[in-house]
């Protein structure tokens, strides 16, 4: 991975990607973030990037290995016609992800697995799109176990930490709250929503990782902000490959739909 020349990473981290319709709508406010998201928040151009999706779930840890560019991945139905015209042909990262697989066989992740076929889902591409318009820096994601726990991703994370001295950009692209049936386009924030959405932010920002990896049973409403734990998951990873000690920041807060975060975190490593 040519790491001998990387300028590390000291930052991981965990973009709620909300709806698809981050990729079009400028009435969004997550939308102006993540535009200026290299201007402002993460100046530093990485060689790769690692993305973890909440919209690839596998059984067992998977990277797509591409040697040419990503393909775009539509993964989402009746949307304006033009979010089909997109596309996001960043180049792949083989290396990385060749890289990936055996730091998390080192850590006894006994079985992870390589998708030579698979591009970029739309929990990738639609972030990096805003994030890095230029394509022009190779992607690798890697998919999230849905029938494992919240420790589990944050191991995975830490197994994955090596790579942040290697100048990969690690992020995790999912959502803070996901109940997709409890959107409405109402004004105001549902109850659980909030009260979920708070607990979240105030346990990243004074360290309480163990308690957000076992969010069902400490977070209020858990079941109802996340029905499915897809879309946290890429937030344990975040976490986990930031290191001990980390320090998580809010770098974005806005809402849509009555129920959807887009909060955003950055998790800092404490330096050696």
């Amino acid at each position: 991975m040519g790491s001998q020349m990387a300028v590390p990473v000291n930052e991981t981290f965990f973009i709620s990607h909300g709806s698809p319709m981050l990729s079009i709508d400028d009435s969004l406010p997550a939308r102006h973030f993540l535009k200026c998201f290299n201007q402002k928040v993460f100046t530093q151009k990485p060689n790769s990037i690692l993305v973890i999706s909440g919209h690839w779930e596998t059984s067992e840890p998977t990277v797509n290995c591409i040697t040419g560019l990503n393909d775009t991945i539509y993964d989402f139905y009746g949307f304006p016609e033009q979010m089909y015209q997109l596309k996001y042909q960043a180049p792949g990262a083989p290396k990385l992800a060749k890289r990936v697989k055996e730091l998390l066989k080192s850590s006894g992740f006994n079985r992870v697995h390589e998708d030579n076929n698979r591009g970029l889902d739309h929990g990738a591409w639609v972030p990096l799109m805003l994030m890095y318009p230029g394509a022009d820096i190779p992607v690798c994601q890697l998919s999230v176990q849905t029938k494992k726990d919240g420790t589990h991703h944050f191991n995975i994370g830490k197994a994955l930490a090596p790579l942040k001295e290697e100048g990969v950009l690690i992020v995790g692209s999912g959502s803070a709250t996901h109940n997709l049936r409890a959107l409405r386009d109402t004004a105001g924030v549902a109850s659980w929503a909030m009260d979920f959405d708070n607990w979240l932010k105030e346990s990243l920002v004074n360290g309480r990782y163990e308690d957000v990896n076992n969010y069902m049973t400490k977070a209020p409403c858990a079941k109802i902000a996340h029905p499915w734990p897809d879309h946290l998951y890429p937030l344990h990873v975040a976490m986990g490959a930031a290191g001990e000690n980390a320090k998580a920041e809010l770098i974005h807060h806005s809402w849509s739909n009555h129920a959807l975060s887009y909060a955003s975190y950055k998790f800092e490593s404490q330096l050696k």
